[in-house]
C-alpha cells in the first residue's frame, strides 16, 4: 500500500502540485528519497527521523521509500519536510489517509519536532485552493497563507499539534489573514527646499507610472526626491497586493504575519550583479525588478551600474515581465515597476559649474552619460535637470505642496485611469497604453497634434518617444481633470522629454 501526501514545487510565482508517495516494504532497513530532490530535500529524512524520535515514534525496521511525483520536476527547499513526515505517518497508520490526501502541506521540521516557517506560503495556499484542498503549514506562515481566503489554513507550532489536529483530538482553529501596517513615518516633499520642477515631474510620474531620470550635481536633492515617492503613491489594490506579495513570499520577505498595501520601494546598490537585478542564481529566484513589481525601482548613480545590467532592463521596461532562462530552468516573473534613476552629469559631478568642473569638461560629461545607451535613454518618459541648491536656500521656509496634497491628486488621477481602462486587460495606468487604446485615450486636439508633429520632426523623436510623449500628456491632462489632451499638456510633456529645448 502507498500512502500519499501533497505539497508544492515553485516555478516562478506559480506553485505546482507535487504528490509525495510513501511505501514501506520488506527488506534491509533504509530511508530513501527519489524524484529529483536537491540537497535540502535529501536531508529531510534525517530531520523527519529525529522529529519522530523526539515524539517517541520509531520508524519501522523496513525499507521506506519516498517518491515525489512528477519525478522529472526538480524539488528544492526545506518545505518538503512536513509532507514527507505526514506521508510516513499515514503509511504507518498513525494518521488517516483521507485527511492527508485532502491537504497540501509545507513546512520545515526541527529536530525536536517544532515547525519552522518557510518561504512561499502564499502561492502554496493558492495552489491548495485551486486543487480544492486545505493547507497545513507552520504557525509562522498561517496569517500570510490565510490572506488568499479561498481555502482553510491550519497552522501548527509543532508536528505534535498537527498530528492532534489531523486525528481529531485537538482541532486547530483556521488561521486569520493578517495585514502589515507600516508604522514608519513617510518622508514629505516639503522637506526638499526648492526643486519645484523636479517635484512636478515626480508627481506626473507617480500619477501615470512613468519612468523618470533625474540628472544633477552632487547634493542637489535627487535621492531625497526619489525617497519621498512612497509618500505620494496610492496604496496597492487587492489584486496588486496579491501579485506583489506572492513574489515577496517566494523570497521570504513576508515575515510580519501578513501582507502590506504599501507599494514596494527597492533601491539596489550600483555594484549589484545581473542576477540580483533581473533574477537568477540558485533556483532562478526573482531579482530587484520583480521585487519592485507594482512599485518603485530607484537606481542611484545610474551610469555606475554595469553596462550589462543596464541593458537587461530594456526588455522588462517594455513588456512588464522577465524570463530568467537557465540551463535547467525557464522562469517568468512579473516586473511592472516604475524606474526612477538618478545620475550626476559627469564623473566629477560639476559639469555645469565652470568654477568646479574638471579639466576634461564637457567631454567627461559625454563619456559619463554615454554609459547609458541610446535605446535605454529613449525609454525614460521624463528627464529632469536638478539644479544645485545654495546654502542660502536652505534657510528659506518650506515651500510647495506637502506629500499628502500631492498624493490626493495622484490618487484622483489614478482613479480616472482605473475607470477608463476598466475591462481592458493588461492596462492599469497610462504608461501601459499602446496601439488602439493609446489612440483612443491620448490623441491630442488639433493644436496639440500640430505641436507634437513639429517637435517630432525638429528633434527626431523615435516612434517610441512620440508615443511616450502622448502617454505623459494624457497623465498631465488627468491631473488637470481634462477629458481631452490639449496643446498645453503636450507642451509640458515635451518639456520633460526634451529638457533645455523648445519646440
Amino acid at each position: 500500500m502507498v500512502a500519499r501526501a501533497y505539497t508544492v514545487a515553485f516555478d516562478g510565482i506559480d506553485a505546482r502540485l507535487v504528490e509525495v508517495q510513501c511505501a514501506i516494504a520488506p527488506g534491509v532497513p533504509a530511508f530513501s528519497i527519489v524524484g529529483l530532490p536537491d540537497k535540502a530535500v535529501s536531508e529531510a529524512k534525517e530531520r523527519v527521523r529525529a522529529a519522530l524520535t523526539s515524539m517517541a515514534i520509531a520508524l519501522p525496521a523496513r525499507r521506506l521509500t519516498i517518491n515525489m511525483s512528477p519525478a522529472d520536476m526538480p524539488k528544492e527547499g526545506s518545505h518538503f519536510d512536513l509532507p514527507i513526515a505526514l506521508a510516513v505517518l499515514s503509511a504507518m497508520d498513525v494518521l488517516p489517509a483521507d485527511q492527508i490526501e485532502n491537504s497540501v502541506a509545507l513546512g520545515e521540521l526541527s529536530l525536536d519536532g517544532s515547525l519552522v516557517g518557510v518561504a512561499g506560503a502564499l502561492p502554496a495556499s493558492l495552489a491548495a485552493a485551486e486543487s480544492d484542498r486545505q493547507l497545513l503549514c507552520p504557525a509562522a506562515c498561517g496569517n500570510e497563507a490565510a490572506w488568499v481566503g479561498s481555502t482553510p489554513v491550519f497552522a501548527a507550532k509543532t508536528l505534535t499539534e498537527m498530528i492532534a489536529h489531523l486525528t481529531g483530538k485537538r482541532p486547530l482553529t483556521p488561521s486569520e489573514p493578517g495585514e502589515v501596517v507600516s508604522e514608519t513615518a513617510l518622508r514629505d516633499f516639503r522637506d526638499v527646499k526648492g526643486q519645484e520642477r523636479a517635484k512636478r515631474a515626480l508627481e506626473i510620474a507617480a500619477a501615470g507610472r512613468h519612468h523618470t531620470l533625474l540628472v544633477g550635481t552632487p547634493g542637489s536633492g535627487k535621492s531625497m526626491l526619489a525617497a519621498r515617492m512612497s509618500g505620494v503613491l496610492p496604496p496597492l489594490s487587492a489584486s496588486e497586493a496579491l501579485e506583489t506579495s506572492m513574489i515577496h513570499s517566494l523570497c521570504g520577505l513576508l515575515d510580519e504575519g501578513g501582507i502590506s498595501r504599501a507599494r514596494p520601494f527597492r533601491e539596489p546598490h550600483h555594484t549589484a550583479s545581473m542576477a540580483a537585478i533581473v533574477g537568477g542564481g540558485k533556483g532562478a529566484k526573482p531579482g530587484e525588478i520583480s521585487l519592485a513589481h507594482n512599485g518603485v525601482l530607484f537606481m542611484d548613480e545610474f551610469p555606475e551600474f554595469s553596462r550589462n545590467v543596464l541593458e537587461t532592463l530594456r526588455q522588462p521596461i517594455e513588456t512588464g515581465d522577465v524570463v530568467v532562462a537557465r540551463a535547467n530552468a525557464h522562469v517568468r516573473y512579473p516586473c511592472k515597476f516604475m524606474l526612477i534613476a538618478a545620475a550626476n552629469p559627469c564623473k566629477c559631478g560639476y559639469l555645469t559649474d565652470a568654477g568646479r568642473a574638471c579639466s576634461r569638461a564637457p567631454i567627461c560629461g559625454e563619456d559619463y552619460m554615454g554609459r547609458v545607451s541610446g535605446p535605454l535613454m529613449d525609454r525614460f518618459d521624463l528627464r529632469v535637470d536638478v539644479p544645485p541648491v545654495t546654502y542660502q536656500d536652505l534657510d528659506l521656509p518650506e515651500s510647495g505642496d506637502c506629500s499628502a496634497d500631492v498624493a490626493a491628486r495622484v490618487l484622483a488621477a489614478r482613479d480616472v485611469q482605473v475607470a477608463r481602462f476598466d475591462g481592458n486587460d493588461g492596462i492599469r495606468s497610462n504608461a501601459d497604453l499602446e496601439g488602439q487604446a493609446l489612440t483612443e485615450a491620448a490623441t491630442p486636439d488639433a493644436e496639440g497634434r500640430d505641436l507634437l508633429a513639429r517637435a517630432a520632426e525638429r528633434f527626431g523623436l523615435s516612434a517610441r518617444g512620440y508615443h511616450r510623449v502622448m502617454r505623459v500628456a494624457r497623465t498631465i491632462a488627468d491631473l488637470a481633470h481634462s477629458e481631452e489632451v490639449r496643446q498645453p499638456h503636450i507642451a509640458e510633456a515635451l518639456a520633460f522629454r526634451l529638457p533645455g529645448q523648445t519646440a
